[in-house]
């Protein structure tokens, strides 16, 4: 993620006007093609504004940039803001990334994978936080990610070990912690297993049934969606974008059993 801050000198006598003219022609612009604000403000003597975007990249934020420059929207702030004459004295404006994240997102949405190698064995690691059990590697998903996305990097960052996708086994509710969890099932293309610093203690593709699985997942709620995952009822899932629409990637529902 980055950060856009823009800074305006203005006249006071003029905020208003100027107040006016953001909110009726920047802001949905942007809004409009991707770009989201994070806050806006004015100083105590009512001459300085300051705005802060976000943006997934770099590159995302070129390509707003662009959409903008090519919008009705923009043709008409222009004639519009001729029309009213000088809306601020300067302009400034720089790129921030942020030290940490600081937020909690009211609901978190999480992804875990089932991942199996050329013998059935799966994927499992042992978390520091959560040193009593073993599980499927996964985590948070990122705003900006898709699903697919974020399993593919969280996979990666806790064992080393790039994955192929099949599809969703399963969708799972924690209301005490507010997350919720979707379960992907994969097979193993590469890299070698290793733990991750800082994050997981132990990673080893294991001999998981349905008779030993009490001995490494000893969290129900993890063996629950583990079992799912052994016999995958695969649920559709499409990752798309509109304005307009566009079709990134499909898994179809299928059954399948090991």
């Amino acid at each position: 993620m980055i950060y856009r801050r823009i800074t305006y000198k203005v006249n006071p006598e003029t905020l208003e006007e100027f107040n006016h003219f953001f909110h009726s022609y920047i802001y949905p612009n942007y809004l409009s093609h991707g770009a989201k604000l994070i806050g806006r403000w004015v100083n105590d003597n009512r001459d300085e504004v300051m705005e802060v975007w976000n943006y997934h990249s770099m590159e995302h934020y070129e390509q707003v940039e662009t959409l903008i420059r090519n919008s009705e929207l923009n043709k008409l702030a222009n004639e519009k803001s001729v029309e009213a004459g000088d809306l601020y004295i300067d302009r400034n404006e720089d790129f921030l990334s942020s030290t940490a994240t600081y937020h909690v997102p009211r609901h978190i949405l999480s992804v875990s994978g089932y991942i199996t190698n050329d013998a059935g064995d799966v994927l499992l690691v042992r978390n520091f936080h959560r040193s009593d059990t073993m599980e499927m590697p996964g985590g948070q998903v990122e705003e900006g990610e898709t699903l697919e996305e974020a399993v593919h990097r969280e996979i990666f960052e806790e064992t080393g070990v790039k994955v192929h996708l099949l599809g969703i086994t399963g969708i799972y509710q924690n209301m005490t912690a507010g997350v919720t969890g979707v379960v992907f099932r994969g097979t193993y293309t590469s890299g070698e297993p290793r733990p991750a610093e800082n994050e997981t203690s132990e990673v080893s593709f294991t001999e998981l049934t349905r008779e030993n699985i009490h001995q490494y997942i000893t969290r129900e709620q993890f063996r629950s969606r583990t079992l799912d995952a052994m016999e995958a009822n695969y649920l559709p899932y499409e990752t798309f974008k509109v304005k307009p629409y566009e079709l990134l990637s499909r898994y179809e529902a299928k059954k399948e059993y090991c």
